[in-house]
């Protein structure tokens, strides 16, 4: 009898019976698509997760405007006073900006989003409690959540829609603005019309968030920390790039011209003969009218190297709306309140497209986003201020819109630098050299 022939692994890796083997688990795979599901089923829920905490960024802070009035008269606060529940969000937004990407790069993104989450809850509960104290703390920590949310969303979309980052920004940019525009239009009807009261009409707002975290619980269980990246991404350098810094002001000027339209344009409204409601709807109406661009734009300018057309349309849509509004009628108003909306919504988007497409990798744009994010909120929380002096000082809305019209000059400016095709990790290694 002959001994049975040994076996090589060059005769086993060829022999029938491991082709055999494979072609089973090929079939396997064959009959269970559902295999590669899992995936595609997590990357969607990540993008309605997105999208759903985009809506919460916004809305909590429209909502507080139109009732202004309302929370004066009920609980006996100074202008002053009553004017921080608008202006303390933006300087949490300018503080924590910075060292955001810092506490994500611990926690890892998506839990640290989920903690803001919970924390803008809680807040927004507190804010709706009778009690001056918990009015102010509420406010604060629903700044301190939302500064997370600006921060951290930009890099979450570089890293898993790299493809995409201008339709995830379009998306989540539109869902904001939606948002912003329904909570502000319907804050009154719901206080008033519903009988819910400035509480009730400030507390209904947690349900979009706890829908956001019921949504976002299963990105628990694969967060990423990156911290390879983190280590080679030049930590230090980023405050010294002249493209970091051209982005940051675009972002910073944008913030300024958004926060201060929205808390005088009514005013300025009222001035040229519109009724109080009619100049509420006003500002509805400039927030509808960002939708279209706020989502368009980035989708058209996250396919292209250069920018600069794009910053060349957004500038002359907010120089027709702020210059019709500065020398303009009471008749042509609406269309000028238009041209506001359609050239702000186009440069948010273009902000936060800025944000992704000059940078290489998640970690910078975090960063990235925490340096514009912190500055840019911090002239918003100046601007309504500013601009308010200078109405009083003068008596006059002329040297406000001036300022005004002079901010978009400037936007313009930095923005055909920011818009250009290099990355902030260039220009920082080159200045270090």
């Amino acid at each position: 009898m002959q001994p049975a022939p040994i076996l090589k692994p060059c005769d086993l890796r060829c022999s029938p019976v491991k082709k055999g083997i494979q072609t089973m688990k090929n079939m396997s795979q064959v009959r269970n698509p559902s295999i590669n599901k899992p995936v595609k089923l997590t990357g969607a829920l990540l993008a309605i997760g997105v999208i759903l905490v985009a809506a919460n960024m916004r809305a909590s802070l429209t909502a507080i405007g139109p009732l202004i009035g309302t929370i004066q008269a009920d609980t006996g606060l100074s202008g002053v006073l009553v004017g921080l529940l608008t202006t303390l969000p933006l300087i949490a937004f300018a503080v924590l900006s910075p060292i955001a990407p810092s506490i994500a790069n611990r926690f890892g993104a998506e839990n640290t989003l989920f903690a803001s989450l919970l924390i803008l809850i809680v807040g927004t509960v507190l804010r709706s409690l009778p009690s001056t104290f918990t009015l102010f703390t509420g406010t604060v920590l629903i700044g301190l959540a939302i500064a997370i949310c600006n921060v951290l969303l930009p890099g979450l979309i570089k890293r898993h829609f790299p493809n995409s980052v201008g339709l995830m920004t379009g998306l989540y940019t539109m869902s904001m603005n939606l948002w912003a525009s329904l909570a502000s239009g319907i804050s009154i009807p719901m206080a008033v019309g519903l009988g819910l009261g400035w509480r009730g009409a400030l507390v209904i707002w947690t349900s979009i968030s706890i829908l956001a975290a019921i949504v976002w619980l299963p990105q628990l269980r694969s967060h990423h920390q990156e911290r390879e990246e983190a280590q080679e991404s030049h930590k230090g350098t980023m405050w010294k790039s002249a493209l970091a810094w051209q982005v940051t002001l675009f972002m910073g000027l944008q913030s300024l011209a958004f926060y201060v339209t929205i808390t005088w344009l009514p005013e300025i409204v009222q001035d040229r003969g519109y009724s109080p409601t009619a100049a509420g709807w006003m500002l509805s109406l400039m927030q509808l009218f960002s939708l279209p661009t706020s989502f368009i734009m980035p989708l058209l300018a996250g396919r292209r190297r250069s920018q600069r057309s794009f910053v060349i349309i957004t500038f002359c849509f907010s120089l027709i709306g702020y210059l019709g509004l500065f020398v303009g009628g009471a008749a042509l108003l609406p269309l000028w309140v238009a041209f506001i909306g359609l050239g702000g919504g186009a440069s948010i988007s273009l902000a936060l497209v800025f944000i992704a497409l000059r940078t290489r990798n998640s970690q910078q744009t975090a960063r990235l986003s925490g340096m514009s994010q912190s500055i840019g909120y911090l002239l918003a929380a100046v601007g309504p201020s500013l601009i308010g002096w200078l109405h009083d000082w003068s008596g006059s809305w002329t040297p406000p819109l001036l300022v005004l019209l002079t901010s978009v000059v400037v936007l313009f400016i930095v923005g055909l630098g920011a818009s250009r095709d290099a990355y902030v990790e260039q220009e920082s290694r080159s200045s270090t050299i």
